[in-house]
């Protein structure tokens, strides 16, 4: 994929993120262009902490196949080692992988990325593909500026 469609979205995204109405709207503003834009996203979505239980991430707007896990431990899969590590992890194959909790047959590679606000991770995104090896270091650098345009519309929406 090009550099320039990575700029492209991160700068749509970050100017829908001026003026979105709440969470849900960039969320799902992101899982729609994301997708449209990058077909080797096979499924695109948010896992959030439950503000209630912070050891259990939520399933939040997404688009691709459904997922029967709605609520994942941070001590279980490769969305758990995101927010445990508190960093991105990136699996080129996921069924060598013995933390992938397998969602569809169809899933080869997942890349997961932890959103920060007021410097705690709050939540992710979550990226899998139908390829093997499908995310690069550029994927990374994308989704992790994603990841920051989502995590500073927090801190000023909370901060209100």
């Amino acid at each position: 994929m090009s550099e320039q469609a990575f700029v492209q979205i991160l700068s749509e995204v970050s100017a829908f993120a001026e003026s979105a109405s709440d969470l849900a709207a960039l969320q799902n503003f992101i899982v729609e262009i994301i997708p449209q834009r990058l077909p080797y996203y096979n499924w695109t979505g948010f896992y959030m902490l439950d503000p209630g239980d912070p050891e259990t991430l939520v399933l939040g707007p997404f688009r691709g196949a459904p997922t029967e896990h709605i609520r994942i431990p941070v001590s279980e899969g490769i969305c758990g080692a995101a927010v445990a590590q508190n960093d991105t992890v990136i699996v080129d194959d996921v069924h060598s992988d013995p933390r992938y909790l397998a969602c569809s047959i169809e899933t080869k590679s997942e890349i997961v990325v932890p959103i920060r606000a007021n410097g705690a991770v709050v939540g992710e995104i979550d990226i899998d593909s139908h390829d093997r090896s499908a995310f690069s270091q550029r994927d990374k650098a994308f989704l992790e500026q994603c990841a920051a345009i989502v995590g500073g519309f927090l801190e000023r929406t909370q901060a209100n």
